[in-house]
């Protein structure tokens, strides 16, 4: 199921603002311009921004990260808190898609039949079958604590997602200004050997971090940031739900 590939990648795209690349001879190429953020630095929006993001009691993460494991792109649409729950959707390589959702101590997984067979490859088509005909579009739960799940309750554990971004010393250059789904924002750039990262910062309430796009060779991807201190809807599936725990799997 590309668990521990999932959490660790998210985690890292997550955090690619805690990079600290220097732009040679750039650090005041802003000349401290006016406007939104006036006299700040790149480098110090960009600690503003992670401050605030990381102190969001919640938020949403939405956009496509590298998987590791199959060389492959993950999907990702999550909201998720720092009382450990979530809800959302991923697909891996665009092969279907599962549903996502923690509650207290029990993690609730719906799987569509694209989803189930492309996780399948390598077991024999009777026991693939057999899984979609038991789990296909069916939904499913598990102990939070147990062995097959403790990567997803830490993903889904906003203070484990973000840990990795609250210092982050940025060396970031200032860019334009822009809107990211009609939030203005101001657009900073990083740069880490060959691997360049734009940010895009709300430049209205918190300084929240609203986007990360990535063209580093090894974490291409983008992710946009929403929903800050929203609820998550988190909530036990109606009907029935089969446990895999019971079923030992």
């Amino acid at each position: 199921m590309h668990r521990t590939a999932f959490a660790a990648l998210f985690l890292a795209a997550a955090a690619t603002a805690g990079l600290t690349g220097c732009l040679p001879g750039q650090d005041e190429a802003d000349s401290r311009p006016k406007g939104p953020f006036a006299g700040l630095s790149g480098g110090e929006i960009a600690d503003r921004a992670m401050k605030a993001t990381t102190a969001a009691s919640s938020l949403r993460m939405k956009g496509d990260v590298p998987d590791d494991e199959s060389g492959g792109t993950i999907r990702i649409d999550m909201a998720l808190n720092k009382e450990g729950d979530c809800a959302g959707t991923m697909s891996v390589g665009g092969q279907g898609k599962a549903d996502l959702i923690k509650t207290a101590d029990t993690i609730y997984m719906k799987y569509d039949e694209a989803f189930l067979r492309a996780q399948s490859k390598g077991e024999s088509k009777a026991d693939t079958d057999a899984a979609v005909a038991m789990l296909a579009g069916k939904w499913t739960k598990m102990a939070a604590k147990g062995q097959d799940a403790k990567d997803i309750a830490g993903f889904c554990d906003l203070d484990s997602v973000l840990g990795e971004a609250e210092d982050v010393n940025s060396d970031a250059t200032r860019g334009k200004t822009t809107t990211v789904d009609g939030t203005p924002a101001v657009v900073l750039h990083e740069k880490d050997g060959k691997d360049r990262y734009t940010l895009y910062v709300a430049t209205e309430g918190k300084p929240y971090l609203l986007r990360v796009d990535s063209t580093s060779a090894k974490d291409p991807g983008s992710l946009t940031f929403s929903d800050y201190d929203e609820p998550v809807p988190a909530k036990k599936p109606a009907g029935k739900v089969t446990d895999l725990d019971a079923l030992g799997g």
